[in-house]
């Protein structure tokens, strides 16, 4: 890859100036002397004070601020990895600027774990495999990877970055192959042929889903689509023909996903339908070896599709040519600490500065998403049926809780309906976004609830293993047997999790195959793997699971989703409660019936006649999305107007308060047209022992937003102690 990994800067002839980022917390560059030549995006080791630190040369200069007897040496340029793109270090410029946020901590933060040490990397040599022995046919059918492997180095010798992109088993496989004297390594000069594409198409494109593919094909420059698809309409195979087209073109493609869980699946499935293409995953769940190889392979163009979470945004693709973000409207895209970028944004900017186009998918899209199609910002696409001919919505109706016999929290009506797949070998799927047993104990004498003593939020009751944990800061304390208060032994547990609920179907149904899907029971590597297979292959008969059961799964014996605890989102302070909750029901109501059998979806509710669920009956968005827009446009909250927060935590809450009050009153004195709010608790006003408060800025426009930051200097305001944040479109609130 490279001539040399660390090469030590000496001598003092032609010394030049470089403006360096380094992950500390200033918004400047450094500036440093070096006597060879760098370009813009190679990383070099340089002192600063007594610490040597890894950073990423921005650009060269003929002069500095800096006195020239003050300006210290380049201690070593980095040769072991390609230098960051100038397209990259762009974007990376925008993001900090955008969002408010130090250049040196945004440039490092993007660069896989293992670049951001000041240790070179080994630089190996470029292993190539070439076939020796021919026939596939003869390997073993169970050898489905090692078969792939022997037909790509049919047509030409390969590296082995090529080789373990086929599949997260190709280097086992390759491994086998070595040893059983299929393949042997070699010598390798000049560039390797890129292999022909091969397309598996195993689906006719419907009329709807032709028309947004050719929408997206047809356009030679930027475009944003905004993809609104109900659950179960294909877009993934909308998605599937767009990277094909691209791929023939000798593109790359970028796959945003929200969640880590739904990779697996997504790289079998691309992998099935291009065999031969070269795909890499990157997300957090990778090792640090693992990401660094998949990141460079992304880099020098082995990958040609790159399926990843939000932080893949960053990743170096020279020859991208399309970008997709699945799920669109999920939070997850939404970096909650350091750089507080949103993924999709980041990604829409990207595919501007490339003059690419950007699909953003879903079926509930975000109201800012929605909101821009509108107004013809975004090109919006529609899939308004299931792909599948003989596949139809699922019925959605309300089981009204006030008018029901409840057992534990599950209506009898409900029990009923899961009896009834159980008799027919079909499989349900009560949903529940709250682990645990019980969100809380209480006292039945003095009324003591399990508070936290370091949060202002409670402790949830974990029965199997008779704990008390705080889902915020991680306490967990012993269950107690009799109330600390009062020392009475009625200690009861107030609500229902997933753990609760899995109780209660046990005792019901004692005999059915009852699989609980959280947190908790996906703790341990591949869990989660193992348990998709057994759904799949209907070992299952009822799951019980949280929000991770409610996207992106095709399960085709499901047919009867339960949903329980919905109404709590109705009484939530935060306005994009209803939001949120309409679009994570539209996902887990879409599980149910998406293939030949019919589906059903119960919502279990004190107010059945709630206009939202009225809407999910009849599976409209678009009125729910029209009613809230009508709301936001009244109440003036985004997208008719932009935000950003300042946030800070410590533990003296005077500190707290004194500082944002300061923050406040700085930015009163600027006299901008930006409307500012009070100083207010966070949600969570006490976290891990640290009092949270926050204050709210507003504006009409994004560019007036931007101006009164940049004027605000809110850096030059003491935090003495405090952890301080300003988070521009920020979600949470």
């Amino acid at each position: 890859m490279a001539r040399q990994a660390l090469k030590p800067a000496g001598g003092e002839s032609q010394m030049s100036i470089v403006r360096i980022a380094l992950d500390v917390p200033i918004h400047t560059l450094f500036d440093y002397m070096v006597d060879e030549a760098v370009v813009p995006g190679q990383r070099v080791v340089v002192p600063l004070g007594r610490r040597q630190m890894i950073g990423v040369v921005m650009e060269s200069v003929v002069s500095s601020d800096v006195p020239h007897g003050r300006i210290r040496k380049v201690l070593c340029v980095l040769n072991d990895s390609e230098p960051l793109s100038v397209g990259l270090l762009e974007l990376l410029k925008f993001c900090s600027d955008y969002y408010h946020y130090p250049i040196g901590p945004t440039v490092i933060s993007a660069l896989p774990t293992r670049l951001r040490s000041d240790k070179p990397l080994v630089v190996r040599r470029d292993i190539h495999y070439r076939l020796i022995r021919d026939a596939a046919d003869s390997l073993p059918r169970r050898k489905s990877v090692a078969r792939r492997i022997v037909e790509m180095l049919a047509a030409h010798p390969c590296s082995l970055a090529q080789i373990k992109a086929l599949s997260a088993t190709a280097g086992a496989q390759l491994k086998w192959l070595e040893q059983e004297g299929w393949v042997e390594q070699c010598e390798m000069s000049g560039e390797l042929p890129t292999p022909a594409v091969q397309f598996v198409n195993a689906h006719r494109l419907t009329m709807e889903q032709q028309q947004a593919v050719d929408a997206v094909t047809q356009s030679s420059n930027y475009g944003c689509f905004l993809l609104h698809g109900i659950t179960g309409s294909g877009k993934t195979e909308v998605y599937v023909h767009l990277m094909n087209c691209m791929l023939q073109r000798g593109g790359q493609i970028l796959l945003l996903v929200p969640e880590i869980n739904l990779t697996p699946q997504l790289e079998g499935y691309f992998h099935s339908r291009f065999p031969d293409v070269p795909l890499v995953s990157l997300h957090s769940g990778l090792s640090e070896n693992q990401r660094l190889d998949h990141w460079q392979q992304a880099q020098t163009g082995y990958a040609h599709i790159v399926l990843g979470t939000r932080l893949s945004v960053f990743a170096e693709l020279p020859k991208l040519s399309l970008i997709i973000v699945d799920e669109e409207h999920d939070s997850s895209f939404k970096q909650q600490d350091g750089l507080r970028y949103s993924a999709r944004d980041v990604a829409v900017f990207r595919a501007s500065q490339r003059g690419i186009p950007i699909v953003l998918g879903s079926a509930t899209p975000s109201l800012e998403s929605y909101h821009n199609a509108q107004i013809g910002r975004y090109k919006l696409l529609k899939l308004s049926g299931r792909a599948k001919a003989d596949a139809r919505l699922p019925a959605v109706s309300c089981v009204n809780i006030n008018q029901s016999v409840m057992t534990e929290g599950v209506s009898e009506k409900l029990m009923r309906e899961i009896a009834l797949r159980i008799s027919r070998s079909e499989q349900s799927l009560l949903f529940i976004n709250r682990r645990g047993y019980a969100p809380v104990l209480m006292c039945t004498e003095c009324g003591w609830l399990s508070d936290c003593k370091n949060c202002a939020g409670r402790m949830v009751l974990h029965l199997a293993d008779r704990k008390l944990r705080c889902h915020h800061c991680g306490l967990q304390l012993n269950m107690p047997t009799s109330c600390p208060s009062c020392g009475h032994a009625g200690l009861h547990p107030v609500g229902s999790g997933t753990q609760r609920v899995e109780s209660l179907l046990q005792a019901r149904f004692p005999d059915a195959r009852i699989l609980r899907v959280d947190k908790d029971s996906t703790r341990n590597k591949r869990s989660w793997q193992k348990m998709r297979e057994k759904i799949h292959a209907n070992e299952v008969d009822i799951l019980v699971g949280t929000q991770m059961l409610a996207k992106g799964h095709d399960f085709p014996e499901l047919t009867l989703v339960g949903v329980l605890g919905a109404d709590s989102a109705l009484y939530s302070a935060d306005f994009r409660a209803s939001e949120k909750l309409f679009a994570q029901l539209m996902q887990v109501a879409g599980r149910a019936g998406r293939a030949d059998k019919a589906g059903s979806v119960l919502i279990q509710t004190a107010f059945p006649d709630h206009p939202l669920f009225r809407c999910l009956e009849r599976h409209d968005f678009d009125e729910w999305a029209t009613l809230l827009l009508d709301e936001r446009r009244m109440a003036g909250f985004p997208p008719f107007v932009f935000q950003a927060m300042l946030r800070a935590e410590g533990k003296s809450e005077s500190d707290v308060y004194t500082y944002l009050g300061k923050a406040r009153a700085a930015a009163i004195e600027l006299k901008c047209k930006v409307e500012v709010f009070g100083v207010v608790p966070a949600s969570l006003a006490r976290r891990a022992n640290h009092v949270r408060a926050q204050l709210l800025i507003q504006a009409g426009s994004r560019k007036i937003l931007q101006q009164f930051l940049r004027d605000w200097r809110i850096d030059e305001i003491p935090a003495p102690r405090l952890h301080c944040s300003l988070d521009i479109d920020p979600l949470e609130f």
